[in-house]
C-alpha cells in the first residue's frame, strides 16, 4: 500500500522546477497535439470524402485521434491538478482523472498493437497456415478486434475502482504560528491490486504487439539479407527502405515499452510529485505518442507529402 501524503497549502519543491516541468511537457503534449491532429484531420477529410477508409487509414484515424485526446487529457490534469488542488482531491476527482487515463493509455496501446498487428501481417512472408489465414481475413476481421479490444480497456479500468485508489481530505490541522488551519491531503494506492489489474490489461496488446514487431523485423532482416547476397548493391533503394522499416519499427518497440512502465510508475505514485523520476515519466508519457506521431508522417509517403504541402501554404500565408 504506496500512500503518499500532501499539504494543499504548501508550497511546490523550487518554481525552477515546475517551470520546466511545465514548459518541457507542455511542449511536448502540444508537438504532440499538432501531429495527432494532422493525421486525424487528413484520414478523417479522407473519410467524409469517399464514406470510406482502407483498413490500414482506419486504424491510424483512430490511433491518431484516440492519441488526440490521451494529450489533451493530460494536459487537462496537470493544469487541473495545478491550479485547483483543494478540489481536486476534495471532490475524489483524482481517481476519475487517473482512470480516464488508464482508459486512453489502453485503448492507445490496443490499436497501436493492431496496427503493428495490421502492417506484419500484410508486410511479411510466413508459409504457416495460421499465419496465411490471418493474412487473408485481417481487413474483415479488424474492425470486430478493434471493438472488442475497446470493450476488453472499458471492463480492465472498472475494475481500478475497487479499492485501488483511495484519497482522505483532512482540513482541520490547526497552524498555531499563523493562527489558521490547512488541509492535509493523503492519497492512498494500493498496488498490489494496482500492478495486477494494469498488467493484466496491458499483457495481451503487449503480447501481440511483441510478436508482430518481432516477425516483422525478422521477416525483413531475412529478405534483406537474400537482396543483399543477390545482384542488388548495398545502396539499392529497396534494400534501404527495408532498413529504413526494420530500424523504424525496433524503435517503435522501444518506446512502447518503456511507455506502458512509465505509464505505470506514474499511475502508481511511487515517486514523490516533482522529483527527478516522476518528472521524467511524465515526460515519457507526453513524449510516446508525440515520437511516433512524427514518425508516422515521416515514414508515410502520402501523409509526407500532404505536410510538405501544409507547410507550404502556412509559409506563403506568413509571407503574405
Amino acid at each position: 500500500m504506496a500512500v503518499v501524503q500532501r499539504d494543499a497549502t504548501a508550497q511546490d519543491p523550487t518554481a525552477f522546477r515546475v517551470t520546466f516541468t511545465l514548459v518541457v511537457f507542455g511542449t511536448e503534449c502540444v508537438s504532440g497535439i499538432l501531429g495527432n491532429g494532422f493525421i486525424a484531420a487528413v484520414y478523417g477529410a479522407e473519410w467524409v470524402r469517399n464514406k470510406r477508409l482502407p483498413t490500414a487509414d482506419g486504424l491510424m484515424l483512430m490511433l491518431s485521434s484516440s492519441r488526440l485526446a490521451l494529450q489533451i487529457w493530460l494536459m487537462v490534469t496537470f493544469m487541473f491538478r495545478q491550479s485547483f488542488q483543494d478540489v481536486y482531491y476534495r471532490k475524489s476527482l483524482d481517481q476519475f482523472f487517473r482512470i480516464t487515463l488508464l482508459f486512453l493509455n489502453y485503448a492507445n496501446l490496443w490499436l497501436a498493437a493492431w496496427l503493428n498487428v495490421f502492417y506484419c501481417l500484410k508486410i511479411a512472408s510466413f508459409a504457416q497456415p495460421l499465419f496465411l489465414m490471418l493474412k487473408k481475413n485481417i481487413g474483415v476481421l479488424m474492425p470486430r478486434l478493434v471493438c472488442l479490444s475497446l470493450l476488453v480497456s472499458s471492463g480492465m479500468c472498472s475494475l481500478f475502482f475497487i479499492n485501488t485508489f483511495n484519497t482522505y481530505v483532512n482540513s482541520s490541522i490547526p497552524v498555531t504560528s499563523a493562527n489558521t488551519t490547512v488541509t492535509n491531503i493523503i492519497t492512498e494506492t494500493n498496488v498490489v491490486n494496482l500492478s495486477f489489474f494494469y498488467y493484466l490489461g496491458i499483457c495481451i496488446p503487449l503480447l501481440l504487439f511483441l510478436t508482430a514487431a518481432t516477425l516483422l523485423i525478422l521477416s525483413l532482416k531475412r529478405h534483406t539479407l537474400h537482396m543483399k547476397s543477390g545482384a542488388t548493391g548495398s545502396r539499392d533503394p529497396s534494400m534501404e527502405a527495408h532498413w529504413g522499416a526494420i530500424k523504424s519499427t525496433s524503435w517503435f518497440l522501444i518506446l512502447y515499452v518503456i511507455n506502458a512502465l512509465a505509464i505505470f510508475i506514474n499511475i502508481a505514485s511511487i515517486f514523490d510529485i516533482y522529483s527527478p523520476w516522476d518528472i521524467v515519466c511524465r515526460f515519457i508519457m507526453a513524449a510516446y505518442p508525440t515520437s511516433h506521431s512524427v514518425q508516422l508522417i515521416l515514414c508515410n509517403p502520402g501523409l509526407r507529402r500532404t505536410w510538405k504541402r501544409y507547410q507550404h501554404r502556412v509559409l506563403l500565408y506568413l509571407r503574405g
